[in-house]
């Protein structure tokens, strides 16, 4: 921590408000704060640094939006995305950072598109408005494990659960309540896994002490702006925000 310049302290604290916005007003911005911190930090370390103040803004959320879980999604999404999160540790330990960060964003490009694809052809009136009955029986159970091993590598499953919520057509905070319950059991699960592969260390959780207040500051900031955003508004911004992180993985 020594070693960090002024401008990279202002990048983490950035980010780490970042990780409280996105849990409780505007979720697209989470991928915003991944890229933050693997500015700073080496990537892998970053992910060490990042799981716990995602921790932190989950259980701010939760106690924020839990009456507005939609658990049916939750049931449908944990049994798979355990498995992703043991592929991604298991990828961790061989490949290469470049080599994840492309393929992430080659996914999360591909289910932006498709997104909104789907979007304007209901706006031609080429295909009834999306239903989420319709879509197809593995859908819930790829999302789960594209997002378990999106977040073991990267902590960067958030546009994986937004594509899939918006999907399910979920209202503002039916849509956070259900990703808060969602990303805390699905962090708590990763923690063992960064503790063997040594990216959560004594250094590491030394550094969260310190951008711990600009979790809850960005947390409370996007409590007073949830109120204030249409939902056409909302779901305009995750998108955005996912294709734009998207892009930066792929250029990373």
């Amino acid at each position: 921590m020594d070693d960090l310049a002024l401008w990279q302290w202002g990048a983490l604290f950035f980010g780490a408000g970042l990780i409280g916005l996105s849990k409780t007003g505007i979720a697209g911005v989470s991928i915003l704060f991944v890229a933050l911190f693997a500015l700073v930090l080496p990537s892998k370390q970053s992910v060490g640094v990042v799981l716990p103040l995602l921790i932190c803004g989950d259980v701010v959320a939760l106690l924020l939006y839990r009456r507005h879980a939609r658990w049916i999604h939750l049931f449908r999404l944990f049994p798979l995305a355990a498995v992703g999160v043991l592929a991604g540790y298991l990828t961790m330990e061989r490949a290469g950072d470049v080599t994840i960060a492309r393929i992430i964003g080659i996914i999360l490009l591909g289910l932006c598109s498709y997104q909104l694809w789907r979007r304007y052809q209901a706006s031609r009136g080429v295909e009834p408005e999306p239903d989420p009955r319709r879509l197809p029986v593995w859908y819930p159970g790829f999302m789960g494990a594209l997002a378990g091993f999106t977040t073991m590598v990267s902590n960067a499953a958030g546009p994986i659960m937004i594509l899939y919520l918006l999907s399910m057509k979920l209202p503002k905070k039916e849509f956070l309540g259900t990703g808060a319950v969602f990303f805390l059991f699905l962090n708590l699960f990763k923690v063992p896994f960064g503790v063997n592969l040594g990216i959560i260390n004594v250094d590491s959780l030394e550094l969260n002490l310190y951008l711990l207040p600009s979790v809850l500051a960005g947390a409370a900031l996007g409590r007073m702006l949830i109120g204030r955003i249409s939902q056409s508004v909302f779901e305009n911004l995750a998108l955005f925000f996912t294709a734009a992180g998207a892009l930066r993985l792929l250029l990373s």
